[in-house]
């Protein structure tokens, strides 16, 4: 009896259980406010460092490209530059090596010709010194009117007369045979020269031999002029030949030079553009990878921390809702079942037995267990086997044994939730790490399109730009070419004309000089005394040699502006060819990217659906999966496992009260 006393006691010192649940409850809910408020600042100062590193990467990367595309360009550039230095050195080359071998040729063409001439002016000069020889000798002997001069009257024909005057020793044989030759190719050229002499009919008069000599030698002389000035104009025309391919040679030789050295800085600015642009490449992709990781971290956090939000609204309100539940209904039964006097009674009354008392104590520790553990199915536990005491007692039913059955009940029920849990975990945790490994992919393939697509634009745009103006540069040139021309057609016309006056000019200056000069060379008596006729003719050789020279610099002139216009034509038709390549090109360039910005965007909305529908499906698997925060699962199997645990040490305490009892029984019947 003592021992039924000491129970209420012990129960009448610990609160009233409504009150303690009440004070868990509070307890709880300022616990999971508090990890809300510290849970919001931690991750408020995340959403800042975040917000913060990815203006910095998006600077970064739209910086970094930049300097890609402006590089690219750069490189284009100097492609291109290079492309038309390489073209240029390659003209320039050709015509220089044209020029030089056309000034090699000219000169050699120019020494065979001075050769030839010098050959030729001496053998004209040794046919009129051996003519004038003859002639002399002729006239020296027709003076004399000796036994020679009988012999050359008796003569037939020329050769006849030279073989005579070579007998007489008056000629050498050499002389002789020259004048044969002559005499023979000059009856050769009869028909070609109607006024030339017939050397061999004549009548055989020393006269007529000196005549056919005097005639030849006065023809030599004719030839001798005519081939000096043949020789003095194509000298003078080689000169002016030889100075202009010089100095095309000179001018090419610096252009190639100048071509040669833009090559060179072309492709050194290519290097270096694309050293620059290899190492840009390289922190570009790394800052968008960078980019990727901290998106994909931030929204994970941000995930997280809405789910654990949720979570902790939804339990906030459901422990609000239990406070408010037990508050309004009870009180009554508090009253009634927790105050002393039904303790005491209730103890009094049921606790009398050994068995009694196990129950008690089995039951006690649920509740602690449920206590320690906020565990609501412990606290049913409890109540349940609380139940099946107070109607074992009235009914005389063993409560021990359904007692036992409950709480065994209750650990297969926490062991059947763990492993469904653990299974519903590894489930949900290998399909959001395949998910999300998707959605990461899916948007890094969007970043990577949607940047492709952004530089292409950008490319695509440049080039149509470069386009208009190449095509508005075309069109300058092609107006500046048509004035050229006509500005030449005007020159070339006005040079007609100008020369035709000219000539026309000369000519009556010649022709007033000729008669001038005939007339006073006539008639000395005419002419005046203070020299007005001299004056005359003096002041018109003036004119022709101011129209001769005028002439000569209009053609020079004109020479020259027609060089200029041929060259600068040239110029022009190279650089219309190479705008038109460029213009080619850049729009069958501008026209793929359009194309390829085309499929790109196609493609970047096909993605955007498969990341929408990962995204719907990560929804459905965080409803799903996630009723409960994730990083509380290690706290649930903790708890599980302890309730478990506990659940086992209940079922002790039941067990050994029944060996107690067994072997008091087996006492009571030895004894």
């Amino acid at each position: 009896m003592l021992f039924a006393f000491a129970v209420p006691t012990a129960l009448a010192a610990d609160a009233n259980p409504i009150q303690k649940t009440l004070q868990m409850l509070s307890d709880l809910q300022a616990k999971i406010i508090g990890e809300g408020t510290n849970a919001h600042k931690v991750f408020s100062e995340f959403s800042e460092f975040c917000e913060d590193r990815s203006k910095e990467l998006h600077f970064e990367i739209k910086t970094e490209q930049e300097q890609v595309a402006s590089l690219k360009a750069a490189i284009a550039q100097e492609t291109a530059n290079a492309g038309a230095a390489t073209t240029r050195i390659e003209e320039l080359s050709g015509e220089l090596a044209t020029d030089q071998s056309d000034l090699k040729a000219a000169t050699d063409i120019r020494t065979m010709e001075s050769a030839e001439f010098a050959a030729t002016e001496k053998e004209l000069i040794n046919i009129i010194d051996t003519l004038g020889r003859a002639v002399a000798i002729v006239e020296k002997e027709m003076a004399k009117a000796g036994a020679s001069m009988l012999q050359l009257q008796n003569v037939h024909n020329l050769a006849d007369a030279l073989k005579v005057m070579v007998d007489a020793t008056m000629l050498t044989a050499a002389d002789a045979s020259t004048l044969t030759a002559l005499v023979q190719q000059q009856s050769e050229d009869k028909d070609e020269d109607v006024n030339a002499p017939d050397p061999a009919v004549y009548k055989s008069h020393s006269g007529d031999i000196v005549a056919t000599l005097q005639n030849m030698f006065e023809k030599a002389e004719a030839q001798l002029a005519e081939l000096r000035n043949t020789e003095t104009k194509d000298m003078h025309n080689f000169q002016m030949m030889k100075q202009g391919l010089e100095d095309e040679i000179k001018y090419g030789e610096k252009e190639l030079a100048e071509a040669k050295a833009n090559l060179a800085t072309a492709e050194e600015k290519k290097a270096n553009a694309e050293g620059e642009l290899g190492v840009t490449t390289k922190d570009l992709n790394n800052d968008i990878k960078v980019l990727a990781d901290l998106h994909a971290e931030c929204m994970s956090k941000a995930n997280d921390f809405e789910d654990e939000s949720k979570s902790r609204g939804e339990e906030l309100k459901a422990l609000a809702a239990a406070k408010k539940a037990i508050v309004d209904n009870t009180s009554g039964a508090g009253s009634l079942s927790y105050s002393f006097g039904q303790v005491s009674l209730f103890q009094s009354s049921r606790i009398s037995t050994r068995a009694d008392l196990a129950n008690f104590e089995a039951v006690q520790f649920i509740r602690n267990l449920a206590k320690k553990h906020g565990s609501a199915a412990l606290a049913q536990l409890a109540s349940r086997m609380s139940s099946a005491m107070s109607y074992g007692a009235r009914s005389g039913e063993d409560p021990f044994i359904k007692v036992k059955g409950l709480i065994q009940d209750m650990i297969e029920k926490l062991e059947a939730e763990a492993e469904a849990d653990a299974s519903l975990k590894a489930y949900c945790d290998r399909e959001n790490a395949e998910s999300m490994e998707k959605k990461q992919a899916k948007e890094a393939e969007i970043e990577k399109l949607t940047t492709s697509i952004d530089s292409m634009s950008a490319r695509s745009a440049k080039l149509k730009q470069e386009v208009a103006t190449l095509q508005k540069e075309l069109g300058d040139l092609a107006k500046a070419q048509a004035e050229m021309d006509k500005v030449r057609a005007e020159e070339k016309e006005t040079y007609g004309s100008n020369k035709a006056d000219m000539e026309q000019g000369i000519k009556g200056v010649k022709l007033a000089l000729k008669i001038l000069t005939e007339y006073y060379a006539k008639d000395h008596d005419h002419a005046s005394a203070d020299g007005a006729g001299a004056g005359i003719i003096g002041l018109l050789e003036v004119i022709e040699s101011d129209f001769t020279k005028g002439l000569a610099e209009m053609t020079a002139t004109e020479t020259a502006a027609a060089d200029e216009y041929d060259k600068q034509t040239k110029e022009n038709e190279i650089t219309r060819t190479t705008k038109e390549q460029d213009v080619k090109y850049k729009t069958k360039e501008f026209t793929g990217l359009d194309k390829a910005i085309s499929e790109a965007t196609s493609d970047r909305a096909g993605v955007q659906e498969e990341l929408d529908a990962v995204n719907e499906y990560l929804a459905q698997l965080k409803t799903k999966c996630f009723p409960f925060p994730r990083d509380t699962y290690e706290e649930r199997v903790r708890r599980r496992n302890a309730e478990i645990a506990g659940l086992k040490d209940g079922l002790k305490i039941l067990e050994g009260e029944a060996v107690l009892m067994q072997r008091s029984v087996r006492r009571s019947l030895r004894h």
